[in-house]
C-alpha cells in the first residue's frame, strides 16, 4: 500500500502565553497544500520489519524516524504485521511544512487500512497527538484553525483554490525551540480566527506570523525571501511555522 504526505503551511502564527508545562498556547490555521513525499509499506520479506529512506537526506538515526516511531506506538497495542518501509522525502526538514508529522499521520491512516484495525478519526487523532502537535491534523487533513498547542482545532471557511502558490526553501534550517525563545508571547487585538476570513489581498496587512521578527534577524535572508515575494507580485507572504519555508500566494494571471 502506497500514500502521499502532503505538507502544510500556516495561514497566520499567534503564540498568545507560555503554559505551566513549558509549552505555548497559540492559534494558527493549518492549511494542506499538495507538495508530498511517498510512504509505502508492504509485508516484509525478511520476517522483520525494516525501514529504507531516499530522495531528501534527513539528520538523526534512520530509526529514530517519525514514521517507525507511529509504526512502534501501534503495535504495543496492535498485533501488527511485520513490514518493509519505504519513505521518499520530498518535503523539506526544519521548514515549517509539517513534512515529518505528516509522515508519521499517514503512516496511521495507511496501518489502519493494512492491518485493519478499524480505528475511528478520533482514535488515530489521539495516537498521533503523542507524536507531535501538529499530528492530528494530518489525519482528516483540512483546513483547520488551530489552537492550545495546536491540536484543539475548530472548522474554518478558506480556500486558496484560484491562486498559485509557490513556496521557496533557502539552504537554511530553523530551530523551533530556537525561534520560540524569540518571541515574546501576548494576547492579540484580533483573534486570527476574525482575521482569516478578509479577502486574500487584504491579508498583507493583518495575518502575522510572530516568529517572523525574531528569525528575519537571525537569518536575513529569510526575510529577503519573503520581499523578493512581494515584488513578483504575491497578494500576501509568509514564513510558514518556525521557517525556515517562505511562501508567496499569487493571483493565477501573475506570470513568474
Amino acid at each position: 500500500m502506497i500514500c502521499f504526505p502532503n505538507a502544510k503551511i500556516n495561514l497566520g502564527l499567534h503564540i498568545i502565553s507560555k503554559r505551566a508545562d513549558g509549552y505555548h498556547n497559540l492559534e494558527t490555521v493549518f492549511y494542506p497544500v499538495n507538495l508530498c513525499d511517498a510512504l509505502e509499506i508492504v509485508p516484509a520479506a525478511g520476517g522483520k520489519t525494516t525501514f529504507t529512506q531516499t530522495g531528501i537526506p534527513i539528520e538523526g538515526k534512520p530509526e529514530d524516524n517519525l514514521v517507525l516511531k507511529a509504526y512502534n506506538l501501534l503495535k504495543k497495542d496492535y498485533d501488527l504485521p511485520e513490514i518493509a518501509i519505504y519513505l521518499r522525502k520530498e518535503i523539506p526538514a526544519g521548514a515549517g511544512l509539517g513534512g515529518g508529522s505528516s509522515d508519521a499521520a499517514f503512516m496511521i491512516k495507511l496501518l489502519n487500512d493494512f492491518a485493519g484495525l478499524k480505528l475511528s478519526v478520533e482514535q488515530m487523532e489521539e495516537y498521533a497527538l503523542q507524536i507531535g502537535a501538529d499530528c492530528p491534523f494530518f489525519i482528516q487533513n483540512q483546513p483547520v484553525f488551530a489552537e492550545g498547542t495546536g491540536s484543539v482545532f475548530s472548522p474554518v471557511n478558506v480556500s486558496l483554490q484560484g491562486y498559485r502558490l509557490v513556496i521557496v526553501k533557502p539552504d537554511v534550517s530553523v530551530s523551533t525551540k530556537d525561534a520560540y525563545a524569540q518571541v515574546k508571547p501576548q494576547q492579540p487585538a484580533v483573534s486570527l480566527k476574525e482575521i482569516i476570513n478578509l479577502p486574500v489581498n487584504e491579508w498583507k496587512n493583518h495575518l502575522i506570523n510572530d516568529f517572523e521578527s525574531g528569525v528575519f534577524a537571525r537569518y536575513p535572508e529569510i526575510g529577503e525571501i519573503k520581499q523578493r515575494l512581494y515584488a513578483e507580485g504575491a497578494l500576501y507572504a509568509s514564513m510558514s511555522g518556525s521557517g525556515s519555508a517562505v511562501f508567496g500566494i499569487f493571483d493565477k494571471t501573475v506570470t513568474l
